[in-house]
């Protein structure tokens, strides 16, 4: 008996070890995000001509390489493993951002987009931390696991911005420059860090005395499909709604892109602050009804956006945003996470990310082209049908589940 405790509590010690050291990377690694979509329509709209429907386009390129790092990742974890996976997204990063700030320089529209291709594979490679570090925890830590990687990314949500504001006009007059050559050595840090994990390989796993289900099997069970689902709509709702943020208040309001990238600083902070105490929401009232919770939020984000074009109308809204953001994908991530075995994982997830970010990127594509065709306002009005669905999908979940109880 003793044994067995003292074997629970080393198996406690390791995954807190790697999820601190995996909230570290995420911390810095995760501040290429905000950074990019602090000043990646703004520069795109910069470099274009005529026409500025295309101003997203560099977002949406950062979100295909996101899927794409999805793919990649998944790949490299089968057969370098996951920790030497990690190291070579830090490189695709840095060259991301040397290859950003040369497009600047040389004034080439898709140069950038392709740029921010590269940083968004990498990128996609820092989304799987957050699985890596759930994967490498006891099944009672889970959610607790995620949150806390989540959580790292309010560091994120400071230094991102504050790279903007700081090095963009390093450069100058070549703005946002120096932003992108800033996000180098921060990559290359993050090799550093990744160098110290020992996480556990999945792919080895498979001594279950369960086979592996085929990935169809999982996919089509409701608790995956309401997961991923839901997961997919809040992400692509915030997407959506981000994106377009920076060209309203810059292009559409004349405020200034400072105040652009403050808002979107706030943003980020909204999304990741509460999740400190979003792992022990889900643990105590369940996984739906806290992704229920975050969408109820995002339509309160809705409603500020629909009430004027006041600072303190897009800023209201984009805390919002996030707040919701970060109940509704954590609490579907974690309803994701429960819907497979470990040694299933790899296949699950990289099908996961690569609709989820497949998605994301067409939604950062059309805000830009319903920014100019029909403005601000009708951006924020999409949030509310999808929300319903998201609600109904939530409902019927929670149905099922409290019909098999009674059973």
């Amino acid at each position: 008996m003793d044994g067995v405790v003292d074997g629970l509590q080393t198996q406690m010690r390791a995954a807190r070890r790697n999820v601190a050291l995996l909230a570290v990377s995420q911390a810095i690694l995760g501040s290429a995000a905000p950074l990019s979509i602090a000043i990646g329509s703004l520069a795109g709209y910069q470099l274009l001509g005529d026409d500025k429907s295309l101003a997203t386009a560099p977002i949406t390129a950062f979100n295909v390489g996101t899927a794409c790092g999805a793919v990649v990742i998944a790949i490299l974890s089968r057969f370098l493993g996951r920790r030497e996976a990690f190291m070579a997204g830090c490189l695709i990063g840095a060259a991301g951002g040397a290859f950003a700030a040369i497009a600047l320089f040389r004034e080439s529209f898709w140069l950038f987009a392709l740029a921010l291709l590269f940083i968004g594979t990498s990128s996609g490679f820092t989304q799987k931390i957050r699985f890596a570090a759930a994967d490498a925890s006891p099944s009672s830590y889970k959610p607790k696991a995620i949150s806390w990687i989540l959580g790292a990314g309010i560091v994120s949500a400071v230094l991102g911005p504050q790279i903007v504001i700081w090095a963009k006009d390093l450069f100058a007059p070549v703005t946002f420059a120096g932003a992108f050559i800033a996000l180098i050595p921060l990559c290359l840090a993050g090799i550093g860090i990744f160098s110290f994990l020992k996480l556990p390989q999945t792919k080895t796993a498979p001594q279950s005395s369960e086979p592996a289900r085929p990935l169809k099997e999982i996919v089509l069970t409701q608790r995956f499909l309401t997961g991923m689902i839901c997961g997919i709509c809040i992400y692509a709702l915030m997407t959506f709604v981000m994106t377009g943020a920076p060209l309203a208040m810059v292009i559409g309001c004349g405020f200034p892109p400072e105040m652009a990238t403050l808002g979107i600083q706030w943003h980020v902070l909204a999304m990741f602050g509460p999740s400190f105490i979003t792992g022990s929401l889900i643990s105590r009232f369940g996984a739906e009804k806290v992704v229920a919770i975050g969408i109820f939020v995002m339509m309160g984000c809705a409603v500020v956006a629909h009430l004027g074009i006041e600072l303190w109308n897009f800023w209201g809204a984009l805390v919002l945003l996030g707040i919701g953001w970060n109940f509704g994908f954590i609490g579907s991530t974690a309803i994701v996470a429960s819907s497979y075995r470990p040694h299933e994982a790899d296949k699950v997830q990289g099908f996961h990310d690569i609709v989820l970010f497949g998605t994301v990127a067409l939604s950062s594509f059309s805000s830009g082209k319903v920014f100019v065709t029909w403005g601000w306002s009708f951006i924020n009005m999409v949030i509310w049908p999808v929300a319903v669905i998201c609600l109904l999908l939530i409902a019927a979940l929670l149905f099922r589940r409290s019909s098999a109880k009674s059973l």
